[in-house]
């Protein structure tokens, strides 16, 4: 059996104990085994929350697109205005274009 020493460092000054291979051992499988069990939990817990959170997108969706999918031919009805505008006053849309990367360019380099 083999035997190590450990070197502690008393009140009144210099001790040694030892700690055979066998409790080492024996921790070691201990700490193993409480290791092994903690990641169950974990993934568990992962699976747990992975579910909830795949849930409640799904609910976000759902209302989303509901609410899009009501309003979808107004919109469409207001993008071809837009664009028969834009076709009819090409030098506006320009401006209006520039002026809108002017201020996304502005607002990019003003946090800096």
């Amino acid at each position: 059996m083999n035997v190590l020493l450990v070197f502690n460092e008393g009140i009144n000054g210099m001790a040694f104990s030892s700690i055979s291979d066998i409790d080492l051992e024996k921790q070691v499988a201990g700490l193993s085994k409480e290791l092994a069990a903690l990641k169950k939990e974990m993934s568990k817990r992962g699976g747990a929350f992975y579910a909830g959170g795949r849930d409640a997108v799904s609910d976000y969706y759902t209302d989303i697109a509901e609410r899009i999918g009501a309003r979808l031919p107004d919109l469409r009805k207001r993008a071809k205005a837009i664009e028969s505008s834009a076709r009819d006053h090409p030098a506006a849309t320009a401006a209006v274009g520039l002026a809108v990367l002017g201020l996304l360019v502005t607002l990019l380099f003003s946090r800096r």
